[in-house]
């Protein structure tokens, strides 16, 4: 078997992806709005650091955070 979930839960998510309306993301269950891109959830920044010259990795309620204030779209968080 090629993928790592079973084949009922697969062919679930087929299903609810094609129900759901074409503005919106897939966001593994709740849907957002197209214009606002997730945040990328990684074991480790570093590498996502040097991606913009305006990253800043900052430290807020024990979690370890990438922002960037001129573009949104480079913000991750680790865990």
């Amino acid at each position: 078997m090629a993928t790592a979930f079973p084949r009922c839960v697969t062919a679930h998510r087929r299903r609810t992806r094609e129900r759901a309306a074409p503005e919106t993301l897939w966001t593994g269950g709740r849907q957002a709005r197209a214009d606002v891109r997730p945040m990328k959830i990684r074991n480790s920044l570093k590498s996502l650091r040097g991606r913009h010259r305006d990253n800043q990795i900052v430290r807020r309620k024990g979690r370890v955070y990438v922002i960037n204030k001129t573009q949104k779209r480079f913000k991750a968080r680790q865990g």
